[in-house]
């Protein structure tokens, strides 16, 4: 039995009615020739048995603590069935990108069963090429992106044996174990929280070079008495002396403009993907002397610019992303669980040229670099622990009842993720991996979320959106790509669409 970090549990929390916690993948796999017996569904469920013993988050469920005072836990499922999960549809009509889309949106925009581990897959056939489908949704409070492409990884090795099957299910402990549990908790709350805010002072002492700070700290830590003090000065050490030599970036601006898009979302759900041949992107970076994300996030800025422009909704502000990062370090010892935060940078929606879109793309994104170095990741992550389940959740019911995103200025505008894939081919048994489109998820006052996946060759583009404050969501996703050429064309790349 684990305990879910408090980040992990802040994916459950700010679950509503319309706002989802899961995050999903659409890989579209090539139907090996020549094999007329075929079946994707048998062999995707065959495939996932073989490796349950490796694959935890997909054999394990959520244990709640009674009156949410406390962080859930996860047991293995004692009652699991791998026949709910694993699930056979079609695309209706003719199986275009479109229908598809149609299709992944109505499936994303429905919660998942929290009495069961939390995960679905679901085999779509039908596709107007030929090929087929898999959607996978996975709750976002059991990993992140990192953990997400290992898993891919994991799941997709046609290496198997006797240990990647065999697991051991868990009994789900009693409401007495729970408590007993949580007691205990409370008792080591109060150490952690001085410890927190002893390690807060310092870092600020340390960024604004002000000595203020980190003489309050070294009080804090010299002063506390008996067992408690000797705990937080073993774990921190002597008390920390203000770098001279740090520069403190300017402080970002708060929140963005408001848009179409940046207000309170229902639960229903667009979904809009196109593949880009990453030799193009890699073309454009190399002549610009930029990196693969500047000019991914330059072309989104370029298509929102015009996507908001044709509906007279401009503002003359730049929007902000929100770009979320990894921090993880290689010595974790859970892996999977989230270990991710986030930066905020302007994306240059009111600069009409494109090529001066990417450099203004770079300048923003190495402010925002410095502004997210103020304070380390990982201690905003644990002061994620010290807040009570039940408070969060109360907070996101509240706040999506009085529809406050309606009433209030983003502090983003959207998100804009841009994730490194494979560079090697992946198989399903002997199916190609041919494209794997990112599904992420949208929150109130952020109704439009921007993810782009590297896959061998490609780069693939996935848009999510609130159905009704997007309704055009291809075309944006058209308008972005139209941006990717417009700028080789600027920069006098011929390049094939």
């Amino acid at each position: 039995m684990k305990q879910l970090t408090g980040l992990d549990t802040s994916f459950l929390n700010l679950e509503t009615s319309t706002s989802f916690g899961h995050i999903s993948s659409l890989s579209i796999y090539q139907r090996p020739t020549g094999n007329k017996d075929f079946d994707p569904y048998q062999v995707l469920r065959d495939q996932i048995e073989s490796k349950l013993g490796l694959l935890e988050p997909f054999r394990r469920r959520l244990v709640e603590v009674p009156l949410g005072l406390d962080r859930p836990y996860w047991i293995s499922d004692p009652d699991f069935d791998l026949d709910f999960h694993v699930r056979h549809i079609g695309v209706p009509g003719e199986g275009n990108d479109q229908q598809v889309g149609d299709l992944v949106g109505r499936l994303i925009g429905r919660p998942m069963d929290r009495s069961r581990p939390l995960w679905e897959a679901y085999v779509i056939e039908g596709l107007a090429s030929g090929d087929f489908a898999v959607l996978l949704k996975l709750h976002h409070s059991t990993i992140d992106g990192a953990a997400g492409a290992e898993m891919v990884a994991l799941l997709l090795d046609p290496e198997t044996s006797d240990e990647h099957r065999n697991w051991a299910p868990e009994s789900e402990p009693g409401t007495g174990e729970l408590l007993a549990r949580t007691a205990f908790g409370m008792v080591k709350t109060p150490a952690k929280a001085l410890r927190l805010q002893i390690k807060m002072l310092n870092e600020l002492g340390r960024v604004t070079r002000n000595p203020g700070f980190t003489t309050v700290a070294g009080s804090l830590q010299r002063g506390i008495p008996g067992p408690a003090g000797e705990v937080v000065r073993r774990a921190l050490g002597s008390p920390d002396k203000a770098d001279e030599q740090d520069q403190v970036p300017l402080l970002p601006r708060m929140g963005g403009p408001r848009t179409p898009f940046n207000a309170t979302i229902t639960a229903h759900r667009r979904f809009a993907y196109k593949a880009v041949p990453f030799e193009h992107v890699r073309a454009i970076k190399n002549e610009l002397g930029a990196t693969v994300n500047d000019v991914v996030m330059a072309v989104c800025a370029g298509g929102l610019r015009r996507y908001l422009d044709s509906h007279d909704e401009l503002p003359d502000e730049n929007l902000i992303a929100m770009i979320p990062v990894s921090i993880r370090t290689g010595e974790e010892t859970e892996k999977w669980s989230n270990r991710v935060s986030a930066i905020f940078a302007d994306l240059p929606t009111t600069v009409d040229d494109p090529v001066q879109r990417v450099a203004d793309v770079h300048q923003s994104m190495v402010a925002a670099k410095g502004q997210f170095d103020l304070m380390p990741a990982d201690m905003i992550a644990d002061l994620s622990d010290l807040a009570p389940p039940a408070l969060a959740v109360r907070a996101a019911r509240l706040a999506a009842r009085t529809r406050l995103a309606d009433r209030t200025n983003p502090p983003a505008n959207l998100v804009v993720s841009n994730v490194p894939g494979p560079r090697a081919p992946l198989f399903l048994g002997d199916a190609q991996l041919l494209h794997y489109y990112p599904v992420s998820t949208v929150v109130d006052g952020q109704g439009l979320n921007i993810t782009v996946q590297s896959y061998v060759d490609w780069l693939d583009f996935g848009l999510v959106a609130c159905r009704e404050l997007v309704p055009d969501l291809w075309d944006l996703l058209d308008m972005i790509v139209d941006d990717l050429y417009a700028l080789a064309d600027e920069l006098g790349l011929k390049l094939k669409r």
